[in-house]
């Protein structure tokens, strides 16, 4: 491949990558802030600024480990090259346009795992077994986990027992523990790691002894955290319940768009991990920085519309069922990027609906729905592994030429 080529590559690469962020900002960051605007918390166009901001932070910050996964970590012995990266790029968005346009759920992960996977296998590499068993143990885990925890949510949240200056406050006690534990690629880590948490940065403070394998002043910390949300927001439930639950929904909105950058912005920048990294030789946060601008635009241009549409269905559903849609959606996808794999937003969110829709009867979702949801699952990645496969096969030859 001569110079020329490599570049154009490059070029083209990139564009796709951009287009890719743009539309994961357009759609799979916008349903946690359609709650708050269902229920007049936050006006529409507020909205979409504030999950620009926030799911680029997101993307810059935690987005390292699913893009590392992507771009290097699905196949073995082979290096991703510039052909391969845009013909994966290309596999993955070809699928997905044909999910937005066609109304048919085609999950971005699942199009973007198996477009890698197939263009690796076609560079000679072998499968990464370990890799795609820990894929598939989370992916089968995240709709039963999903939907368990949302519908425990749900429950609380129903109780007549609980009165909801108490049951609010406490799942926000519950988020505001992860978020202090939340990993952070801009926190120094007491303990080494690449990542730090701001409970973490306690233990480097203060020596404290460590109980269970945890440092003492990071579960002090922790605690703290979770008492100083717990406070927030049940002074605000106590004085109105209505004001106390969309400032929790407003919070929560932030927290799970700041996430769900984290967790999609790999899915745009993974299949460039090797060209900007080794071939090109720039620091990983320029390619996550690309990544948070697609991700920047797509939310400010393109989410406004999906966000009134979003907010009409959530506004059906009810805060209540929203926010125990939201809180498994949250510690779900901090535990994907934690572990670096590759998941759809998308699916954990319409996990937690049916089994928000559950804990009062009815899931809200026909099963017919349901059925054609997890056969199209299983056609994505299939497909884009097979067609991953064959477009590099056809293009390698003719390009090398």
């Amino acid at each position: 491949m001569n110079g020329v080529v490599f570049w154009l590559l490059i070029v083209l690469a990139t564009v796709v990558s951009l287009g890719t962020a743009w539309t994961l900002g357009a759609n799979s960051n916008s349903p946690p802030f359609a709650p708050a605007i269902g229920a007049n918390a936050i006006s529409t166009m507020k909205a979409a600024f504030a999950i620009g901001i926030l799911a680029a932070l997101g993307a810059l910050t935690q987005g390292g480990s699913i893009s590392e996964t992507v771009g290097s970590g699905l196949v073995d012995g082979v290096a991703i090259t510039s052909l391969a990266a845009t013909v994966g790029l290309l596999t993955a968005t070809g699928f997905m346009a044909f999910g937005i346009y066609s109304g048919y759920p085609v999950p971005a992960a699942f199009a973007t795992t198996g477009a890698m996977i197939g263009v690796g296998l076609s560079l000679g590499g072998s499968p990464a077994m370990t890799t795609y068993r820990q894929i598939a143990t989370f992916w089968v885990l995240v709709p039963p986990v999903s939907g368990g925890l949302a519908y425990a949510t749900a429950t609380l949240l129903r109780h007549d027992d609980v009165p909801e200056t108490l049951s609010i406050p406490f799942l926000a006690a519950l988020v505001g523990a992860i978020v202090a534990n939340v990993r952070l690629s801009i926190l120094p880590s007491p303990t080494g790691a690449e990542r730090g948490s701001l409970a973490g940065l306690a233990s480097g403070v203060v020596s404290t002894p460590t109980v269970a394998g945890v440092d003492a002043a990071t579960i002090i910390a922790t605690l703290v955290a979770a008492a100083v949300s717990f406070r927030l927001i049940r002074r605000r439930t106590v004085a109105s319940v209505d004001r106390g639950i969309k400032t929790f929904l407003i919070v929560l909105g932030s927290i799970v768009a700041f996430s769900s950058g984290g967790s999609q912005v790999g899915l745009a920048t993974g299949p460039l991990e090797n060209l900007y990294g080794v071939e090109l030789g720039l620091p990983s946060i320029v390619l996550l920085a690309l990544g948070a601008v697609g991700i920047l635009g797509g939310a400010w241009m393109g989410s406004p519309r999906l966000l009134q549409a979003t907010s009409r269905e959530y506004a059906q559903l009810g805060v209540r069922r929203s926010i125990a849609a939201l809180v498994p959606g949250f510690i779900i996808a901090q535990a994907a990027i934690l572990l670096g794999i590759p998941i759809s937003f998308n699916n954990i969110i319409l996990s937690g609906i049916i089994g928000g829709g559950l804990a009062g009867g009815s899931a809200g979702v026909s099963r017919s729905k349901i059925a054609t949801t997890l056969v199209f699952w299983v056609l994505t990645l299939a497909g884009s592994i097979a067609i991953g496969y064959g477009i590099y096969r056809l293009a390698a030859p003719i390009l090398a030429q």
